[in-house]
């Protein structure tokens, strides 16, 4: 946690990244929004990304959460030997009985990459253009083909038939489908692990979270793809709250200009199976369980990089490649990325395959994350973002107070209670009735003093709109405030000298104080 106080309960932005082992470069990203967060407390002239200081402020008075690396033996796992792990090098539980890939070093130079076997029935072609490139079969292909397989062995082998690579064979389960909000155990979720929260990297940040009301604002960093991924994630943007859709459309134009990435619709354009939403997904928990302002980054704009055209959905990037897509790949890799993924084949005698060749593919830097030279841009521009995001904060501050003497030793004290901030008390529209919405809530503390009317010491209140309304939702015709009152007008009639501590505080805005001096404000 970074920022002042930590002590107090205050609004707080999360960031967590590398839930996905292969998906390296969201640490750097989160480290650099932590760095930048310290910046703010330690060099008070920095300008913040182009924020003024009115912002730099409020920026200052929230708490920063950032968890750099949700999985590290994953992402050590990948780092050192370049295998595939989808979240974590754990082995799904039960004792398995049909044949299946494990990843281990064949050929002895310390990776897991890739096998190929030539196969008269293969569904791989060497390119003709590019050496060492495989490419999908196709008619006009005379050949040799091949078979495309993880590198390692077959578990449960008996030589009677070679398995086709499950997603999650030897690495169970997919931390981003093990989230309580809207889980959904197998086979209707691939990757969903035993049940909600079953693995100990996603209860902890759940019961993180559920600790830590005054998060209003998540961010969960992937690669790759170059998107922005927000909610709904079960349905179109005609089901959304339109309060939360008006902010969103804010932080979308903010993403287009800082980062070239678009934002999408997690149902709309981000679900494989189009109209089939995911289960278990981390922001689906953040932003419908824990009532934030929650979206996913997929790091490293590859695509574009390409030149690929995107699709009427963005997900199919992943998947509606032509040949030669994958040839302007390879001449990315050679001149832009130091051949950092195209590697040699190399013959080798599997222990139960015979003859084959290990190689071909190291996606670790150019495809799962950006080459190391792109990082530095890279977290520049998405810590700016960050910044405003969190900008976005509920400010709860109370005004200056005016005390008013009354006779018999008697004065009123007079204070607004005002929510300076662009989101309202309850941060969005769609988590006003949740749990998390709970009114807030005013004591006055008496020192020395006390108040005529004792039930005047603990007060519930309303909750305060904030000034932002989101993007697209203010009107040419007629021009006027909508979004509701930003603050209480509060008075207490004390008796006696002494000092009068005033507390607000609310789930999602932490707790802010005054103390009023009676005889100093009266004079």
């Amino acid at each position: 946690m970074i920022g002042a106080e930590p002590e107090t309960a205050r609004p707080g932005i999360w960031v967590n990244a590398n839930m996905h082992a292969s998906e390296l470069c969201g640490s750097s990203v989160a480290l650099a929004i932590a760095e930048d967060a310290l910046r703010l407390h330690t060099e008070p002239d920095w300008d913040a990304h182009g924020l003024p200081e009115s912002t730099r402020r409020v920026l200052r008075s929230i708490h920063f959460y950032i968890l750099p690396r949700m999985s590290p033996d994953g992402a050590e796992a990948v780092l050192k030997t370049g295998r595939w792990i989808r979240s974590v090098p754990r082995r799904p539980p039960g004792d398995r009985q049909d044949p299946f890939w494990v990843a281990r070093d064949i050929d002895g130079d310390g990776l897991c990459l890739t096998l190929r076997r030539r196969d008269s029935a293969g569904d791989y072609v060497e390119s003709t253009r590019t050496p060492g490139l495989m490419l999908p079969r196709d008619l006009l292909d005379a050949g040799p083909f091949y078979r495309l397989y993880p590198e390692g062995v077959i578990e449960n082998f008996t030589g009677e038939r070679i398995p086709g690579p499950g997603f999650l064979d030897d690495n169970s389960p997919d931390l981003n489908r093990n989230f309580p909000w809207g889980w959904a155990p197998e086979p209707e979720q691939e990757g969903a692990g035993p049940y909600a929260a079953s693995e100990p990297e996603s209860r902890a940040v759940t019961e993180f979270a559920t600790r830590t009301p005054g998060i209003f604002a998540w961010i969960d960093l992937h690669t790759f793809g170059g998107v922005f991924i927000r909610p709904l994630g079960h349905g179109p943007d005609t089901q959304m709250d339109p309060e939360d859709l008006g902010v969103y459309r804010q932080i979308e134009r903010w993403a287009e200009e800082l980062s070239g990435y678009p934002m999408v619709s997690g149902f709309e354009e981000f679900t494989y199976t189009p109209g089939k939403p995911l289960h278990g997904d981390l922001i689906d928990f953040a932003y419908h369980q824990r009532g934030a302002l929650a979206y996913v980054c997929e790091l490293w704009d590859l695509f574009s990089r390409l030149g690929v055209k995107r699709p009427k959905r963005f997900c199919d990037h992943y998947t509606r490649l032509e040949r030669s897509d994958l040839e302007r790949l390879a001449d990315w890799d050679r001149e832009h990325n130091g051949r950092r993924w195209l590697r040699p084949w190399r013959p080798c005698l599997h222990p139960q395959l015979g003859d084959v060749e290990v190689g071909g593919f190291d996606p670790r830097v150019g495809i799962w994350n950006p080459p190391p030279e792109e990082l530095s841009g890279l977290c520049s521009r998405q810590a700016a973002l960050a910044f405003r995001v969190a900008a976005l904060t509920p400010c709860l501050r109370f005004g200056k107070p005016l005390v008013r003497p009354l006779e018999g030793g008697m004065a009123v004290v007079e204070c607004d209670l005002e929510n300076q901030g662009y989101l309202p008390t309850y941060v969005l529209g769609s988590a006003r009735k949740k749990p998390l919405g709970e009114l807030l809530s005013v004591q006055a503390l008496p020192e020395g003093c006390s108040l005529t009317d004792p039930h005047q010491a603990h007060r519930l209140l309303e909750h305060l709109s904030g000034w932002g309304r989101g993007l697209y939702r203010h009107s040419l015709l007629f021009p006027r405030a909508d979004t509701g009152p930003n603050r209480h007008r509060l008075s207490w009639v004390v008796s006696g000298h002494g000092r009068l501590t005033l507390r607000a505080s609310g789930p999602r805005v932490g707790v802010v104080e005054l103390v009023v001096d009676l005889d100093a404000a009266a004079g």
